[in-house]
């Protein structure tokens, strides 16, 4: 396993990573009461700019003074539509692949060792959870973990930039802890020549061939639409190659 990066050993740090857990979660009248406490640690953190701070500090000032049904309805249309900005880590890696689902096991597992209680609502791999799961360990953890999930969260950061989001705070703010967040501005390329894949034009050729699959009348159609299915996932991960050989390693290095 490659050495971890370099994580200050502050109890602030799993402080903030809460914060930029709670940032990153569906939207509440909670996350907005709590405004002025997240406010406070971000101002705290010193290892964040002072640019990423005040914007962090505004974003929050703005989540409080929104109404909820509107960050609510914007946070669905950027996250859940579409698999570009997807929060579940492993559908960047495998996609809807068997593999995703072995290593769901291998997190969740990971998760019970540590004494690490699940809420039903969420996946394991789901960005906000695994935050907060790093909150409660160790330095040398959270490095190694940043580390491993750089990839995802550089071309994640790249991808919200692009589409002018705030939520693009939260993988830079996450990067800078490592000292890697140059690695969302590498991306911006990538991410910038993409189709977007929410628009309803997408989101209705991704029904149909998943409609597709399921009416299959001979085994070659079935090996037809296979073959696609394969060049389609092939096209849309290509651009993040090397987290295929990081996520899988470092789980079954943990195991």
């Amino acid at each position: 396993m490659n050495e971890a990066p370099v994580f200050n050993s502050q109890a602030q740090g799993l402080l903030s990573l809460r914060v930029l857990a709670r940032l990153l979660d569906y939207p509440s009248a909670e996350l907005q009461a709590a405004s002025a406490e997240m406010t406070g640690l971000i101002e705290a953190e010193s290892r964040w700019p002072a640019s990423l701070r005040t914007q962090l500090v505004q974003w929050c000032r703005e989540l409080a003074a929104s109404e909820l049904l509107d960050i609510e309805e914007a946070y669905v249309e950027l996250f859940d539509r579409g698999r570009a900005t997807s929060l579940l880590l492993f559908e960047h890696v495998h996609g809807e692949s068997r593999d995703r689902g072995q290593a769901m096991v291998n997190l969740l597992a990971e998760y019970e060792a540590a004494g690490f209680q699940l809420d039903a609502r969420e996946l394991p791999d789901h960005l906000p959870l695994l935050l907060e799961y790093l909150s409660t360990r160790d330095h040398g953890q959270i490095g190694q973990w940043l580390g491993e999930i750089q990839p995802i969260l550089a071309l994640l950061g790249a991808r919200l930039e692009e589409r002018n989001s705030r939520y693009a705070l939260v993988p830079r703010a996450l990067l800078t802890l490592i000292g890697a967040s140059d690695t969302i501005d590498e991306q911006r390329p990538v991410a910038s020549a993409e189709p977007l894949d929410n628009t309803p034009q997408a989101l209705d050729a991704v029904w149909e061939e998943e409609a597709v699959r399921f009416e299959a009348q001979s085994d070659q159609d079935c090996s037809l639409q296979s073959s696609e299915g394969r060049r389609l996932a092939e096209r849309k991960y290509e651009a993040i190659p090397q987290v295929i050989q990081v996520m899988p390693s470092a789980m079954s290095d943990r195991g």
